[in-house]
């Protein structure tokens, strides 16, 4: 099941006696124990119904003697394991998951990492528990995401401003989550968000973001670049080398990428890049969008060009990290580095 389908069977009080939900991304983590939290029991039921333990904290025969009580005036109780990757003793509840109570929902949060299934403890869990593996999204994965979990709100967004929110957002998706919010409180349901929607909102500018960096670069315009990086350099904690360093790297590899299929179709081009399209008809459509401003910009960049710039990027990002670096301010790196890209 993937984690909308079980928060899904929660909210239909479809239970299992025991849920095992590990891997490298919190945020799906999060989402269902969210659930689990507030969707099975009613205030009044978790008074004697409702226990949580942290792994640090805690060891298997609390988390087994609790499970195995008898709910009180209520059909089940909930037993919530959180941090269970810090549990040393997590394994041995091997014998209580092999005969789970069947009025006990007990969830086991093993964050931050993948649980080892091959394990005998991993057996027990596939053969008797509800599993779900919480896996990073690559990065070609996050536009869709967006787009998708907006759509749970009640929005629409337009492309652009859809490029704008991943770019500058990342693969953070606690993070992407929490400005989405900030969207649905103040914006009408049903509306189909823009660039301006989100400068607005949640302070993202549409004139001065990664985004419209890319673009500026792209094409070698050395005004808008040098406005945009100047914006930037007078900012570092809004705008961090970091994040666009990441940017760049992206924006390039993908450069690589298209300069290779540069005589291919644009829906070829765009599936080599990584976009996916939903809808076949409007496919050619939306590659072309996708695929617009590397065709540009492989008019100015050859293929060697490209090539150096990935050792400039690397070049930075060791001296940000204080390699080969006498002192020299966060954001006159942002400076050099990019004067390097434009004129590589």
């Amino acid at each position: 099941m993937s984690h909308q389908q079980i928060i899904s069977a929660i909210k239909n009080k479809e239970y299992k006696p025991v849920y095992f939900i590990h891997g490298a991304e919190s945020f799906f983590i999060d989402e269902i124990t969210k659930a689990f939290e507030q969707l099975i029991l009613t205030e009044a039921e978790k008074s004697f119904n409702f226990s949580v333990f942290y792994g640090k904290d805690t060891d298997f025969t609390a988390v087994r003697d609790t499970a195995m009580r008898f709910p009180m005036m209520a059909s089940h109780q909930v037993v919530i394991v959180k941090e269970a990757q810090e549990m040393k003793s997590l394994a041995k509840l091997k014998g209580y998951i092999e005969h789970a109570s069947p009025t006990t929902i007990l969830l086991i949060c093993h964050k931050h990492k993948k649980y080892d299934m091959r394990s005998a403890f991993g057996k027990v869990l596939k053969a008797k528990a509800e599993v779900f593996e919480s896996k990073k999204l690559y990065d070609n994965q996050i536009a869709g995401w967006v787009r998708d979990y907006i759509k749970t709100k009640g929005f629409k967004i337009d492309d652009n401003a859809l490029e704008l929110l991943s770019e500058h957002l990342g693969t953070d998706l606690s993070k992407i989550a929490n400005e989405v919010e900030k969207l649905s409180i103040n914006i009408p349901k049903g509306t189909t968000l823009t660039a301006q929607h989100i400068e607005d909102n949640i302070g993202i500018s549409k004139d001065f973001n990664v985004f419209e960096l890319q673009e500026a670069l792209g094409v070698k315009d050395a005004l808008k670049t040098h406005r945009i990086v100047n914006h930037f350099a007078s900012n570092t904690r809004k705008y961090p080398l970091m994040m666009t360093l990441a940017s760049l790297y992206g924006f390039f590899s993908k450069l690589y990428i298209a300069a290779a299929h540069s005589r291919s179709s644009d829906l070829e081009m765009a599936t080599a890049l990584g976009f996916k399209f939903r809808d076949p008809k409007k496919a050619q459509y939306a590659a072309k969008f996708r695929v617009e401003k590397f065709r540009k910009a492989i008019r100015y960049y050859s293929k060697e060009q490209v090539e150096h710039i990935f050792s400039i990027l690397k070049e930075y990002d060791l001296k940000y990290k204080g390699v080969n670096n006498t002192g020299t301010p966060e954001g006159e790196l942002l400076k050099e580095m990019v004067v390097k890209i434009m004129y590589a």
